[in-house]
């Protein structure tokens, strides 16, 4: 089951040079479905121009067999979205489709744009119009002003407006661009059909459920170009600047166990987290159990290097449906308890060390411990795969405010009286940073170390854009 206190963001797919991308792209899609479920779409090229079809819901939803066979093109983008910033409406879904001056063009966007804000006050204040209250519009806004379609290639120039994070892809009728910020906050790789046809994908699993085989990851600050002569590259981003901010979060929580991200294995990197965290925080007890789904593989490396069984204290339901979509708490709070549920007859009277690779708000997991202790649970010793979270992100990770968090301002003894176990112990940052490949300056750690790679000066809010809807109202 996913951390219900912590949403996710989104995923991109994409094919070039297919007869079936649509199908293709649908798969990619579902296969990173747990990047988004909010809504899902695809546009794909039809003649001379883009077609687009999307809708709130899951990829199962949105996309029957009948939508899919009105659809054979050979260049197709998809993105399923969780709404990190803009609202939950059918507006937001994308990708987002345009005409312009230049014609005919779709957005698909992984990430935050922290001065997405600022930018739209300053093109509202010369006239322009806005159709959705999501970030990504505002990079069809610096596309379209006049100054920039006169250049050369204004896609770069462009790019280097934007601050904050961005995985993006674009579809022209004749071409499909994949697009990776300066940083490299969010994952995006490139993958290669036996038919020769190329995959753009935010994550390698997407690229095994269609048979892909993986080429490379698109580098940071690069914009690759798919089109009838091949593929082409080239650097964007200016030389002084930072190459390397990858979320840390990606690795610990997100990503697919499958998927291999910013350069190894989601599940292998897990599996030494639980090893370092065994280091850290030992512990005397009868029975290592994970909190599903995330945090089995720390668990499997806990029990490994700690020496105790590794058991299993919850039984989940994969038919419960999406709690966070609940309309009231007392309903979410119920919608926990059918996706996890614990067995009672494996946890009464035994110590347990229950491994969580989080804890953010707090609530759901006080919540699951009371759940133990009432199953009969002797002592719980609760040790959680990553460092205590105390500020927010505003690069794609739809965190609660930081007052929100429990770790802000309270000691890890504070919040271990609040959980209501026996021993609470965190992975320090550097154990985290020591099981990632590419060392610990290659990642943004800003929600566990309060260290911005990019700096926000100003306030930044999920629901910005819908305050500029309703600023009218207000005057």
């Amino acid at each position: 089951m996913p951390n219900s206190e912590i949403q996710h963001h989104c995923g991109l797919f994409g094919v070039y040079g297919h007869p079936e991308a649509v199908h293709l792209t649908r798969l990619g899609l579902f296969a990173q479905q747990h990047r988004g479920q909010e809504s899902a779409g695809i546009c794909a090229t039809q003649g001379r121009g883009i077609v687009r079809h999307a809708g709130l819901g899951l990829v199962n939803d949105v996309f029957n067999k009948s939508i899919l066979e009105t659809l054979r093109n050979p260049i197709v983008i998809g993105h399923v979205r969780y709404s990190t910033t803009g609202s939950c409406n059918e507006a937001n879904a994308q990708p987002l489709l345009f005409n312009y001056a230049g014609g005919q063009i779709a957005i698909a966007h992984n990430g935050n744009l922290v001065n997405a804000a600022l930018l739209r006050d300053e093109y509202e204040q010369h006239g322009h119009i806005f159709l959705t209250t999501s970030d990504t519009e505002i990079i069809m806004h610096l596309l379209a002003k006049p100054s920039h379609m006169q250049k050369r290639n204004p896609l770069p120039h462009v790019l280097n407006h934007l601050q904050g994070a961005y995985s993006l892809l674009f579809l022209f009728n004749d071409r499909m661009v994949a697009v990776r910020d300066p940083f490299g906050f969010r994952p995006l790789c490139l993958g290669r059909l036996a038919n020769g046809a190329t995959v753009i994908a935010s994550e390698t699993c997407a690229l095994d459920i269609i048979d892909a085989h993986y080429e490379r990851d698109v580098q940071p600050g690069e914009i690759i170009t798919i089109d009838r002569g091949g593929v082409r590259s080239e650097m964007f981003a200016e030389p002084t600047r930072p190459m390397a901010a990858q979320c840390i979060f990606e690795l610990v929580y997100f990503a697919d166990p499958s998927s291999n991200v910013f350069g190894q294995n989601v599940h292998l990197a897990r599996v030494e987290m639980g090893r370092q965290l065994a280091r850290e925080a030992p512990t005397d007890a009868d029975l290592v159990i994970p909190v599903p789904n995330c945090a089995r593989c720390a668990a499997m490396g806990y029990s490994e290097t700690g020496g105790l069984p590794l058991g299993r204290g919850f039984t989940t339901s994969h038919y419960a449906g999406r709690s966070f979509i609940m309309p009231e708490q007392h309903l979410r709070d119920i919608a926990v308890k059918i996706k996890l549920n614990v067995i009672r007859e494996s946890v009464c009277g035994k110590r347990l060390v229950v491994v969580e690779d989080s804890v953010v708000r707090g609530t759901t997991t006080k919540g699951k411990m009371g759940a133990l202790r009432k199953a009969g649970a002797t002592e719980i010793h609760l040790r959680v795969a990553s460092p205590p979270i105390r500020h927010g992100c505003y690069f794609g990770i739809d965190f609660p405010n930081q007052s929100e968090l429990i770790a802000t301002g309270r000691s890890v003894e504070d919040i271990q009286r609040y959980l209501e176990v026996d021993s609470l112990q965190y992975l320090s940052l550097d154990g985290m940073l020591s099981c990632v490949a590419g060392g610990k300056d290659k990642y943004c750690t800003a929600c566990f170390s309060g260290g911005y790679p990019v700096p926000v000066d100003h306030p930044v809010s999920k629901f910005a854009m819908e305050k500029h809807q309703f600023r009218m109202f207000e005057q």
